[in-house]
């Protein structure tokens, strides 16, 4: 390795993104300089330096690779990053565009005539197309399909069939076939041939001669065995495999599960289709916990953090709107006992404790739970028993910390009965976030709703208007 090349691999992608960012400023703040001056010479002075800088910048994108183009592009404002985006070359547009979030996707293919776009696209596998037609104008894609051969259109519509998390849109159709009845050393000679395998391949599929799977020849099998032997007698019989109409996601757990790189993809007679590789996998897991992050606080879509204000506003505003009504509802709560408010000043103080640890807890439940359902651990069976594990720790943790802040209660304001007021209080909320940390994301789901959506905003609710009420009430039923 050079010394250029030991620098570069060292480069973390914040010292990429600093250095394309001060290329981008040191350019404008030339610009601006030269742009006030006065002379015959000043046109040409700008754009010697518009020009230097746009050589150092590509420069520096072609040393890239598409991935980190595409981190630098989401991390840079829409008017850099439009800028930055006229400069990468036609070729990598399309490796590029597959990279980065459908958000800030869009804002490329919108900055983009359809002659580029189409370019970008023939550079495309038919499974990485059909990832990305969804999003191009509908002439484009008709004009696109135009100019495949009759096996790359049938792939790609096939691929379009099914839905965005079904396996069948993510399955790549670039694998290596064999058959049973041959020995080894005829499968190492028909790989000799091939200019290159398939990105990700860990296994040969062995099919008859009707296409039927009947298992896969592992390459690490291939090399330490007798060249002489046959594939049937190496392979494996019963390996891993998936339909096209699963669910992305499980299958993601699966690969996770039994450490696969890659997998076939039959259809209902058996016949092998596709395979799923690993880097697909591992996208489907990025973007579920993303959007399960992003469910649980509210928000409806991935969102360009460069996004215009309305967009944002529209991605934002409906469980703002329920968290208004919420905290509506807490504040009336507390109306209710204004008086008791007014006669012991130390409620007012103490209060928000009360509501702000069920919060916190609740939230620890959800968090718990939605994980659990998202792998598929919870089971009718089990819901009763997790409840009541749930509800035994926040029992706990209520007389515990409720105990503490009690004590603390007295300390202040030197009265105990406050104190075994806020010890109730506390654990009467915790329980109560727990009930509803199952409760809720049960409740999602049961009605076909993603169990993450809203969640965090549905607990904070119940448990600030329950925890109000709870210590509100137990002090004016007890200490007034």
């Amino acid at each position: 390795m050079t010394e250029y090349e030991a620098k570069k691999s060292q480069e973390s992608l914040q010292d990429r993104l600093a250095q394309v960012t001060e290329l981008l400023h040191r350019q404008r703040v030339v610009e601006d300089l030269t742009h006030r001056q006065e002379g015959a010479h000043q046109e040409l002075v700008k754009d010697l330096v518009h020009r230097q800088n746009v050589v150092e910048l590509q420069r520096k994108l072609d040393d890239l690779h598409s991935a980190d183009v595409a981190y630098i592009l989401e991390a840079l404002p829409l008017e850099d990053r439009l800028e930055i985006w006229q400069l990468v070359k036609v070729e990598r547009d399309g490796d590029i565009l597959l990279e980065v979030s459908d958000s800030v996707r869009e804002t490329l293919i919108a900055d983009m005539d359809d002659h580029e776009i189409l370019a970008a696209a023939r550079e495309m596998d038919p499974d990485e197309l059909a990832d990305l037609a969804p999003e191009l104008p509908r002439d484009v894609v008709h004009e696109l399909m135009e100019t495949l051969d009759a096996q790359q259109r049938e792939r790609v519509r096939s691929a379009l069939s099914y839905d965005e998390d079904q396996v069948g849109a993510l399955m790549d159709f670039e694998m290596v076939t064999i058959r049973e009845d041959v020995s080894l050393e005829v499968v190492l000679r028909y790989l000799r041939r091939l200019k290159e395998l398939p990105g990700h391949t860990d296994k040969l599929f062995v099919v008859d001669q009707e296409g039927v799977l009947k298992g896969v020849l592992p390459i690490k099998r291939l090399l330490v065995n007798d060249p002489d032997k046959q594939v049937v007698d190496v392979m494996a019989s019963d390996p891993v495999s998936f339909h096209p109409d699963d669910e992305s996601y499980s299958a993601a757990q699966a690969f996770e599960r039994y450490d696969l790189i890659s997998a076939p993809v039959v259809d209902k007679g058996g016949r092998l289709i596709g395979r799923l590789t690993i880097d697909e996998m591992v996208d489907v897991i990025r973007e579920e916990g993303e959007s399960e992050m992003l469910n649980m606080a509210g928000l409806r879509e991935e969102e360009d953090i460069f996004a215009s204000v309305w967009r944002s506003l529209r991605n934002r505003w409906s469980w703002l709107a329920v968290n208004l009504v919420t905290a509506f509802i807490a504040s009336r709560v507390i109306g209710l006992f204004e008086g008791s408010i007014e006669k012991l000043v130390a409620l007012a103080a103490l209060m928000p404790i009360v509501a702000g640890i069920g919060g916190n807890s609740g939230n620890q439940t959800i968090t718990m739970i939605v994980r659990a359902m998202a792998l598929d651990q919870i089971t009718p069976a089990s819901t009763k028993r997790l409840l009541r594990k749930e509800v035994t720790v926040s029992l706990c943790n209520g007389i515990i910390w409720g105990g503490v802040i009690g004590v603390v209660a007295y300390l202040l304001y030197g009265s105990w009965s406050l104190g075994v007021v806020m010890t109730a209080a506390m654990t009467l909320n915790l329980l109560l976030a727990a009930t509803m940390g199952v409760v809720i994301p049960m409740g999602l789901e049961k009605f076909g709703r993603d169990p993450a959506m809203g969640s965090s905003v549905m607990i904070t609710a119940v448990t600030d208007s329950g925890g109000f009420f709870i210590f509100l009430g137990l002090a004016t039923l007890f200490l007034m």
